[in-house]
């Protein structure tokens, strides 16, 4: 059961809303200079629009991924969790694992797993270890986890080490490593022989991941057994207006056995 003191955040900050606030607030302050040059003046009142726009898109997003609205962000921690062909005895890593959201959620369903969490904690996201220590003390879990700073690009385990190893929306934020399909081949390194993979990530952004069928095919070609993708934004529950591209329309879900 889910417990309401775990503090799930939202994947739309607070940090990002104040930005775009600040913005609009300049930019509707400078275009009082209408009265002194008509072209500047027209251009800060064009700004002042598009970030107007932009305030009222991501109060928007934030409010339907929020419990509050249509909860979207936990259903797609619980689109993650169904792709999941997992006993439940093991190791298992959450890589990027943020606040604990669906690390806690992973150990709600396996209570028998051991669980180890990596995030290097930084960014417009207002999480940190303790955040996450604080949430697995309020969601009641029993099972071991630990959770280490750590960057993605540079696991610290030995090859071979989890059975299965999941990630949401992390890759794409590893700034040490151009090619992100480099990131994903790291993941996939702890991985054990015929243990489970469940990464989500901007997969149909080809300035990260170039064509995803050519990235699934390298993949095989790797060694990997089985392997296969899902469009996040094809599930029924995802509102029109965060189909775009920058918000879920790139995202998608690669998961397989190794």
């Amino acid at each position: 059961m889910e417990n309401k003191n775990v503090n799930n955040g939202n994947w739309v900050s607070r940090k990002l809303i104040i930005s775009i606030s600040i913005l609009l607030i300049i930019f509707i302050s400078l275009s009082g200079l209408f009265v002194v040059n008509i072209v500047i003046g027209i251009i800060f009142i064009f700004f002042s629009v598009l970030f107007a726009i932009f305030l009222i898109y991501f109060l928007y997003a934030h409010y339907q991924f929020s419990p509050k609205g249509k909860d979207i962000q936990n259903k797609i921690y619980n689109l993650i969790m169904n792709q999941i062909d997992f006993t439940g005895n093991g190791s298992i890593i959450d890589i990027g694992c943020g606040n604990a959201s669906l690390i806690i959620k992973l150990a709600l369903k396996y209570p028998n797993a051991v669980l180890t969490g990596i995030d290097y904690w930084v960014g417009m996201w207002d999480y940190s270890k303790k955040d996450c220590e604080k949430n697995v003390e309020n969601s009641g879990v029993n099972n071991e986890i630990t959770f280490i700073k750590a960057s993605a690009s540079a696991l610290p385990f030995k090859n071979n080490s989890f059975d299965l190893a999941v990630s949401n929306f992390v890759f794409h934020e590893v700034k040490d490593v151009r090619d992100k399909k480099d990131i994903i081949k790291e993941a996939l390194r702890v991985v054990k022989k015929n243990g489970v993979f469940v990464f989500h990530d901007l997969f149909l952004l080809k300035s990260f991941y170039g064509n995803i069928d050519e990235f699934l095919n390298e993949l095989k070609s790797s060694g990997i057994q089985k392997i296969e993708f899902i469009k996040t934004k094809d599930s029924s529950f995802i509102p029109r207006l965060l189909k775009l591209p920058f918000m879920v329309g790139s995202i998608g879900i690669i998961k397989g056995v190794k």
